[in-house]
């Protein structure tokens, strides 16, 4: 991958929709589901995982630019998922409830692996 301005372009504003999603997600899952288990975090890596699965396999039929594809992968997913955020949480669960740390992790872990396969073989299917 060459070096420029146009990917850090890309990469940045694929990471600010990506961000303000993760945010406007939160934001509506919490206030709507509230639960001791961060149910947004879940959410967003396992529906991301989901994502680049597609991506992956769609990214096998057609060839994207290198542009779309960092922007997508690298920028949206990347900022849209949270493993930062589910490691801080994961903290703070097994601090306060070692059964819901345990199933955060979990949970977090295996789907985000299932989606992302899940995704991957679903649209492998489809083309």
């Amino acid at each position: 991958m060459q070096f420029s301005w146009q990917l850090i372009l890309a990469v940045g504003s694929g990471g600010f929709f990506g961000a303000v999603s993760r945010f406007y997600i939160n934001t509506v899952v919490s206030k709507n589901f509230p639960h001791d288990l961060p149910l947004a975090t879940l959410g967003v890596n396992i529906a991301g995982s989901f994502i680049i699965g597609i991506l992956i396999a769609l990214f096998l039929h057609i060839t994207p630019s290198e542009t779309t594809r960092v922007f997508l992968i690298t920028g949206f997913l990347g900022a849209l998922t949270t493993y930062s955020t589910f490691a801080i949480e994961s903290f703070f669960l097994l601090n306060s409830s070692f059964l819901y740390g345990v199933l955060n992790i979990v949970l977090n872990v295996v789907g985000s692996i299932v989606a992302a396969g899940t995704g991957y073989k679903l649209l492998l299917k489809v083309m």
